[in-house]
């Protein structure tokens, strides 16, 4: 495989952004959500990583006080299964580390064993259910959270 960047999300990036989202998830977010994230969220953290000046996936994240949360994460399926959702991943823990965060979490498909399994590689465990969390099917979400000092 090619060499992979990641950088800052520029306002340019959402429709690229909206095309992994809406090939990754059941109930994509819209380019309004982004747009309000990227001009209005001032806790809002976006990256994207690229190969050759493409967006093949992002990540996005909150940072409040000491407390990060991974909003979303999604690379376009043909490149799932080289570790590039766990570089991309790794570096968002490491910009929430470098910004005073002590704490992270996220939501996942309870179905969702790939990223849960992901996930766990950097120590998070699981910490509650958020039933009914997914509005297309109901499905529930697990919470899993990590201390990062």
């Amino acid at each position: 495989m090619a060499e992979f960047s990641i950088r800052d999300m520029k306002y340019d990036d959402i429709d690229e952004v909206l095309l992994v989202d809406q090939v990754s998830f059941s109930s994509p977010w819209s380019r309004e959500i982004y747009e309000k994230e990227m001009n209005e969220n001032k806790f809002a953290y976006y990256f994207v990583i690229e190969e050759s000046n493409r967006v093949i996936g992002y990540a996005g994240l909150w940072i409040v006080k000491d407390d990060a949360q991974i909003t979303n994460i999604a690379i376009l399926p043909r490149y799932r299964g080289y570790k590039i959702g766990e570089k991309l991943f790794g570096f968002s823990v490491q910009f929430a580390i470098q910004k005073g965060a002590s704490r992270l979490s996220l939501e996942v498909r309870e179905s969702n064993i790939i990223a849960q399994q992901l996930y766990r590689k950097f120590g998070l465990v699981p910490g509650g259910v958020r039933k009914g969390y997914y509005p297309d099917n109901n499905e529930d979400a697990l919470v899993m959270w990590v201390n990062l000092n």
